[in-house]
């Protein structure tokens, strides 16, 4: 696998005077006082090549939606949800809209969001007849941010099921019937894996059996693993991760995938005394290899390391692809997107302006993965979608450069 590297500019260092003075001139002229940047992805699995067009078009209109949150001045929590909308809305994913259907024929969701800034989470799990869960997931976001409830109870920060569902409409989230939120494509999947599934219980067990299945997991890897999920740095230097999945196709009802779990399917974590960079991870494959290894904090964790590429390389390797957690494991299948920023003293041509270096990779063990990029500055995003290429060396997609006058304190 070759190593991809992609940079704004030629320069020799991405902290040279000139790549600086020319990167904030130019920014200037264009939208002065606006910064941000976001990273999505329409999941690391076995995308059809039929549907690519689909799905670079449904990355940058997420791209889209969260630049132009941050360019209103939002935060980063708000912009990556409005980027996870987007991306939940396309019948083309597997999430909200469109998302696999069960063992019975139902659709329930996972979602969960992070904010780096204040460090609180929210999450649903296994929640049915919501359009958007990562609206509720923000939600119990923002409501846990407000403090304790009556009597001193403490507020949650996960719900699942039936329970999840009533606390969102209790909170102004609108309902949508579950037969809305199928697809056709959803439904032809679930009524082709139902006829596999009941052609295999037909059968004898045994090796020939065990093939089949081993087949049929790799035919249908693409209505499986395609999480989708983003990372945004607002203009402050705020970070904000998200996923969003509709989970595994027939899978069993009540199952709760790593969109959901803490740790596994995302992380933010702003820079402290402790931690010189500011991180923001989402995940993406199958759930249960991501659960058992908590990549998102692993890979949080990680790039903490001087060298994000060779920090990124040995988490995927060694606290995922070959973690004795997965021994077991025929396959590994994941992927992650993974964001990390820091200020930029070297590249300020002025006091008057600050510089947030931004550096964003992606791996995945998966056959495919879709990924969008964009800057607040740049005036389209760009796509990279690869097939049939497994990609356990992490790409640098770029190192970005964003710019915001400081205010004066009075």
């Amino acid at each position: 696998v070759t190593l991809q590297r992609w940079m704004k500019s030629q320069p020799s260092s991405p902290l040279t005077n000139s790549w600086s003075i020319k990167q904030e001139s130019s920014k200037n002229q264009k939208t002065k006082g606006v910064g941000g940047f976001v990273l999505v992805h329409a999941g690391a699995g076995y995308h059809s090549e039929s549907k690519a067009k689909e799905y670079k078009h449904v990355c940058k209109r997420a791209c889209q939606r969260a630049v132009d949150q941050l360019k209103a001045g939002a935060l980063a929590v708000e912009a990556v949800a409005a980027a996870l909308v987007e991306l939940e809305d396309s019948p083309f994913t597997n999430a909200g809209m469109g998302s696999n259907l069960n063992l019975l024929g139902e659709i329930e969701c996972d979602a969960s969001i992070m904010d780096g800034k204040s460090l609180h989470y929210g999450a649903v799990g296994a929640i049915s007849g919501i359009k958007n869960p990562v609206l509720v997931a923000k939600r119990l976001l923002s409501e846990a941010q407000k403090g304790k409830l009556s009597a001193g109870r403490i507020p949650p920060c996960f719900l699942v099921g039936r329970g999840a569902h009533d606390w969102a409409v209790s909170h102004g989230i609108p309902p949508c019937p579950s037969e809305k939120m199928a697809t056709k494509f959803s439904l032809s999947a679930y009524k082709r894996n139902k006829r596999k599934m009941e052609l295999a219980e037909k059968m004898d067990t045994g090796d020939q059996t065990k093939k089949r299945r081993q087949s049929s997991e790799n035919e249908n890897g693409s209505a499986c693993l395609d999480t989708v999920g983003a990372v945004v740095v607002d203009l402050e230097g705020n970070v904000a991760a998200a996923v969003s999945s509709g989970g595994l196709a027939m899978k069993h009802s009540g199952r709760v995938g790593q969109a959901a779990h803490y740790g596994c399917g995302c992380w933010a974590e702003n820079a402290c005394n402790m931690n010189p960079y500011s991180t923001a991870v989402s995940t993406s494959g199958c759930g249960e290899h991501l659960i058992r290894t908590m990549l998102a904090r692993e890979c949080s964790a990680a790039m903490q390391s001087e060298d994000a590429h060779q920090a990124l390389l040995e988490a995927m390797q060694n606290k995922f692809i070959s973690s004795p957690f997965l021994a077991s494991e025929d396959r590994v299948l994941g992927g992650v997107i993974v964001l990390r920023c820091c200020r930029c003293v070297e590249a300020q041509p002025s006091q008057n302006i600050q510089g947030i270096l931004v550096e964003f990779l992606w791996s995945h063990t998966t056959e495919s993965m879709c990924v969008g990029y964009m800057s607040a500055q740049d005036s389209k995003a760009k796509v990279s979608f690869l097939i049939n290429v497994t990609s356990k060396i992490p790409r640098i997609v770029g190192i970005v450069i964003l710019y915001s006058p400081v205010t004066p304190d009075i």
